[in-house]
């Protein structure tokens, strides 16, 4: 996983205002599953424990709380529903607030002086899972659907924000046309959620590039040389 410990830890953070949501009882059945595992497993319901989302001012108490969150985790999942293409202002003010310049990214580099950032910085050796619930249907969110290709669409997140900070991101779990399930099949999508988070550990990153001098100038685009004749996101992962 990265940086070892006695048994593996997940910080597990839920953005959605209602407890008896799709989005809760997801969580209650994949956090059972990481905890049938062996994962230590700590749940922050943002919602729940009012959180203060709005950045005024750097740091604070609660800052500092969640940032200890932060560093005891092997495994980051981010859960919420999807409104207006990205997340709830709570855990986009979450993120705003607890992923502080110097903590999370911008990290100096004590052997070369540079800020270590996109596949280096303050949170490397963790993985981060985005686990989503969409109104849209399946066909929507898909290369040639209207909202756009998965990885495309949750780019900020993804490479902006897990990869930024030096976590591996791992491929979203996108959950679609969530409106009006009934229980069988919210249980069944539990059950899906479950058996990805049974292989979490092994599970392959998205093969995104670091930011080094072997694949990004000093302008920070890539080489000619470098996924030549791609643009966009597919640009900047490593060839398959």
């Amino acid at each position: 996983m990265g940086h070892e410990r006695e048994s593996a830890h997940a910080l597990w953070v839920s953005a959605h205002p209602r407890s008896d949501s799709l989005t809760a009882r997801l969580r209650d059945i994949g956090v059972a599953r990481l905890r049938e595992d062996g994962w230590g497993v700590d749940v922050a319901d943002l919602y729940a424990e009012r959180f203060d989302p709005v950045l005024v001012d750097e740091g604070g108490a609660d800052v500092r709380a969640e940032q200890r969150r932060l560093l005891a985790a092997d495994l980051v999942v981010l859960q919420f529903p999807l409104w207006w293409y990205g997340p709830p202002a709570m855990l986009k003010g979450w993120i705003d607030r607890v992923f502080e310049r110097g903590f999370a990214y911008d990290v100096p580099d004590p052997a070369t002086g540079r800020n270590r950032k996109y596949g280096d910085g303050g949170l490397v050796g963790r993985r981060a899972l985005a686990v989503v619930t969409a109104g849209d249907r399946a066909g929507s969110i898909a290369p040639r659907g209207i909202s756009g290709d998965v990885e495309d669409l949750f780019w900020p997140l993804l490479h902006g924000t897990f990869w930024y900070t030096g976590m591996e991101a791992l491929a979203p779990h996108l959950i679609t046309d969530v409106h009006g399930i009934d229980e069988k099949e919210a249980d069944r999508l539990g059950h899906v959620l479950a058996d990805r988070l049974g292989a979490i550990r092994t599970e392959a990153p998205i093969p995104y590039l670091p930011m080094t001098d072997e694949f990004y100038d000093h302008s920070i685009a890539l080489h000619p040389h470098v996924t030549a004749g791609l643009t966009g996101g597919a640009a900047h992962r490593r060839p398959s």
